[in-house]
């Protein structure tokens, strides 16, 4: 599976200014591609954009080579699995439940889950270290649980292709390192991942390739050696940072320096 935006623009009903404007970008098959920015830059509208759940004022979104209006709704569920920030939860289902729901758009509204099915349920749980919960209710969980939970149910579905905004917002050192080993797993499998987070660090020690967005515009693409530079960070973050290579790991190691910038400086 593969994730392409050509020249996307995405307009907010009467804005000025587009939330993203003039973005080229693909996601190869089988990649771990990070997508960085700070609040405000446009990460979760590609998201949308990508899963169309947003239309483009212009330029072309494709999943697999096929414009996402050509993608069926439950076609493209089967393909491809997605873990938004947030979702309001109506029904105390199971966990066990809560995540066989990742099976639907392969069972329809009748058939009974089968042996594949139950297996990929199983796997998902144990994957995402949520096989302990899986006769609680989710309104009992908290939301570094749910959140584990929601990709859980992402990995049932077995997809091809995974987008995921912030999965990792709510969780402990333990499950982020957890779900990002996950994560670069699944794509050493063939599975192909688009990540959306601000943990500029840890998608450096893990992801492939980097997206790194700027008030709607793309400010660098790339490798890390492409993307992880002190001009093009503080640039887009306003803020100074020095970037070293990490002894352990070899990846780039981005650190804030204490001074702000001048122009943030109060006058007194």
């Amino acid at each position: 599976m593969t994730f392409e935006a050509v020249d996307l623009a995405v307009r907010y009903g009467k804005a000025r200014t587009r939330a993203l404007d003039g973005i080229t970008m693909k996601v190869p098959k089988g990649a771990f591609y990070a997508v960085l920015g700070p609040n405000g830059s446009g990460k979760s509208t590609l998201m949308k954009a990508l899963l169309g759940v947003v239309d483009p004022e212009a330029g072309r979104v494709l999943i697999g080579d096929r414009d996402t209006s050509r993608w069926t709704r439950r076609d493209l569920a089967r393909e491809v699995g997605a873990v938004s920030q947030a979702e309001h939860l109506a029904f105390p289902l199971t966990v066990r439940d809560f995540v066989a729901m990742g099976r639907y758009p392969h069972l329809g509204p009748f058939r009974p889950e089968g042996e594949v099915d139950r297996e990929a349920i199983q796997d998902a749980l144990v994957r995402c270290d949520i096989e302990e919960l899986g006769k609680r209710s989710v309104m009992t969980l908290s939301g570094g649980e749910l959140q584990r939970v929601r990709i859980a149910r992402a990995l049932a579905q077995v997809p091809t292709g995974l987008v995921l905004d912030e999965p990792t917002a709510s969780l402990d050192i333990r499950h982020e390192m957890t779900i990002f080993r996950l994560l670069r797993d699944s794509a050493d499998r063939g599975m192909t991942v688009l990540l959306i987070t601000h943990h500029i660090n840890l998608a450096a020690r893990f992801a492939d390739r980097f997206l790194l967005l700027s008030k709607g515009r793309l400010a660098a693409e790339g490798e890390a050696r492409e993307v992880f530079k002190e001009g093009t960070l503080a640039s887009v973050y306003k803020w100074p940072v020095s970037v070293e290579t990490d002894s352990e790991t070899g990846s780039p190691r981005v650190t804030p320096l204490q001074e702000p910038p001048a122009s943030s400086t109060r006058t007194r």
